[in-house]
């Protein structure tokens, strides 16, 4: 793709920037309040069936998800026209989902400027390595991100891992009001936390509120996962990265059931967002109708997108995602000298 064209493709993206207030407020309406519901219902139900308050953990969940796509918004100032009220509502949602504001801001700006850029990886985005880093790591290396890929460490244990270590500590070097707002969302929590112990116990508490934690934060890693991890995605080093490319052909088009890309607050059209982020999630999928060339990108679907899994390694030869299988008989071989550009294993921030 031209730069001239490239230039055309933003222009016709642009106008889907408007924010709509009413659409906003009635986002947060129809969202915020469902879950809270919810989670009260599964408290109730406790009396009934410990299956029914799984299943309303379950549903409650979802919403988690879709209060973290206004909280995403929020960071990209996307959601309200007014800075301020987007730092509010970012923070209240930040208590809700469990992340802090300021910091996941700092990190998610990082990921979209430097998405598919093999030179600059490490802050925001999921440990990818390259056929040839692994190929050099050493063993310990190699165990190390074996376990990073594997299923049941990123989406069992990632989601522990980002509520309780992650999201709840500041990075080094994190300024004044970074890491004001993280101690702010820190003690909100503790706070709600404390009240809803002393009014249910901590036994109900924790059989309503993990469940929803658990299952939202393996949702969520799960999409974000899925939208950069597809067999043809696009990786340059920096003097050939484009960041158009990389927002058109290094984010898929997760094409999901009606209900679930209303779940998901349209975070399925990801290629959009990646290309301008400053669209709100109700005006992803107006901008991917109206706009030819985003139709071309990369389409999964529920069943294509488990294939994703198998994708390990990124072969900078053949452009494309590897498993851990095609790479086993080049291990047998004597082992070249290449210079590793991979900082180390770090679970993605959302």
């Amino acid at each position: 793709m031209s730069k001239q064209k490239q230039a055309q493709l933003r222009k016709k993206v642009k106008p889907f920037e408007k924010t709509d207030t009413k659409s906003s407020v009635v986002q947060l309406f129809n969202t915020i309040i469902p879950f809270l519901g919810l989670w009260f219902l599964a408290y109730h139900s406790l009396s009934i069936s410990i299956w029914l308050t799984l299943l309303l953990a379950t549903i409650a969940s979802g919403f988690v998800v879709r209060i973290f796509i206004i909280f995403h918004d929020c960071t990209h100032l996307s959601f309200f026209k007014n800075n301020k009220a987007n730092r509010i509502v970012g923070t209240i949602t930040g208590i809700l989902t469990h992340f802090a504001y300021d910091k996941w801001k700092r990190s998610h700006t990082i990921h979209h400027a430097t998405s598919g850029n093999l030179d600059k990886r490490g802050t925001g985005d999921v440990w990818v390595m390259t056929v040839d880093e692994y190929v050099n790591a050493s063993v310990w290396g190699r165990l190390a991100y074996r376990l990073y890929r594997n299923p049941i460490v990123m989406f069992g244990f990632g989601p522990l891992y980002l509520f309780l270590i992650s999201n709840r500590f500041n990075r080094k070097g994190a300024k004044r009001k970074e890491r004001f707002n993280t101690y702010l969302i820190n003690l909100s929590i503790a706070a709600i936390y404390s009240m809803l112990i002393w009014a249910i116990g901590w036994q109900a508490f924790l059989i309503v509120q993990a469940p929803i934690l658990f299952i939202s934060g393996s949702l969520g890693i799960w999409l974000f996962y899925v939208q950069h991890q597809f067999e043809d995605s696009y990786f340059e080093n920096e003097d050939e990265w484009d960041y158009v490319k990389a927002a058109v052909d290094g984010s898929s088009y997760y094409k999901l059931p009606k209900i679930l890309q209303w779940i998901s607050g349209n975070i399925g059209f990801h290629h959009v967002h990646h290309l301008n982020p400053r669209v709100p999630n109700y005006n992803l999928e107006k901008a991917h109708e109206s706009t030819p060339p985003l139709q071309k990108a990369t389409t999964i679907t529920l069943a294509t997108s488990l294939q994703s899994i198998r994708f390990r390694l990124y072969d900078e030869e053949s452009k494309t995602f590897v498993s851990f299988k095609e790479v086993k008989e080049i291990l047998k071989k004597p082992k070249p000298s290449v210079q590793l550009n991979r900082k180390g294993p770090q679970f993605q921030e959302e």
